[in-house]
């Protein structure tokens, strides 16, 4: 496991790891969310943060194509962290709006609920699904 991270207290990037595109994943991103967020003293976005790159992993997962995947954890600012999730597809995600029987569809939707924003970039070999979250001012 290779966690890369910055001194600086915002700015790009704060935390990132590459990680294998496989449903197991979720779990180490998600404890780089949490020690993202512990680092920052921003613990009250852990949970939504960690809900939020779950969903953000899966998909990736179930849509892209090589056999890794790429999670950032940025700061852009003092009470604002950023989740990303870089796969090399460039197909974009298309919120669902899932019947009540079905299982699956309803991770965007979990997104859009939880994060302040959320969008996706286009990249040259793929896409970056991120999401933000905005926590109360510490001073």
């Amino acid at each position: 496991m290779t966690v890369t991270t910055t001194s600086r207290p915002t700015g790009h990037p704060g935390y990132s790891e590459t990680l294998p595109r496989e449903p197991e994943s979720a779990a180490t991103a998600r404890r780089l969310v949490r020690t993202a967020c512990a680092a920052w003293e921003l613990e009250e976005l852990t949970e939504d943060g960690a809900l939020i790159v779950s969903e953000l992993v899966s998909n990736a997962v179930q849509h892209a194509r090589r056999e890794s995947i790429r999670v950032v954890i940025d700061r852009p600012g003092a009470a604002c962290v950023r989740i990303g999730v870089v796969d090399f597809s460039k197909v974009l995600p298309a919120p669902k709006d899932p019947d009540d029987d079905e299982e699956g569809g309803r991770g965007l939707a979990l997104v859009n609920e939880l994060a302040d924003h959320w969008g996706t970039e286009p990249l040259p070999w793929g896409k970056r699904v991120w999401a933000e979250l905005h926590g109360k001012e510490h001073g």
